[in-house]
């Protein structure tokens, strides 16, 4: 399936159930751990959205147990970075190296002059900028 169709289908509780299948530590993921974890109604529910990931070819089913077969940056995704286990914003790491950048500069700050104003007033601009997108990315997550 193209990524525009898989961007279409994505959505909701898909999408959701994709994040739980991405974060899972061995990428193998069961209907009831999938109900209990989204605190979904019944666990025909996950079995219906780990079914659709499957159908677009995202997961694969053995045993009862579902597998990730493919990682997509489609939609929300795309402002994640994979771990591992972990998704973080793609934003994180120009935040943190920002942060370092600014706090080293703070350390090293001898004398008050144009130049100093000026490369502390960007460091400050671009730390706060980087924090704002980081944030509001994490806010947008599945």
């Amino acid at each position: 399936m193209s990524e525009e169709n898989i961007e279409s289908v994505l959505k909701g509780n898909t999408l959701r159930v994709y994040w739980f299948l991405l974060q899972s530590p061995t990428g193998v993921v069961g209907a009831r751990e999938t109900q209990r974890a989204l605190k979904f109604s019944s666990p025909a529910l996950a079995v219906y959205h780990l079914d659709k990931l499957t159908e677009l070819g995202l997961a694969d089913k053995t045993n009862g147990e579902y597998r990730l077969a493919k990682a997509v940056n489609v939609g929300v995704l795309k402002q994640f970075v994979r771990f591992g286990a972990f998704m973080l914003p793609r934003h994180f790491l120009y935040a943190t190296m920002f942060t370092t950048l600014l706090i080293f500069f703070l350390i090293q700050f001898q004398q008050v002059n144009f130049y100093s104003t000026f490369a502390l007033v960007l460091g400050l601009i671009a730390t706060g900028i980087m924090w704002y997108e980081t944030i509001k990315a994490w806010r947008q997550k599945p």
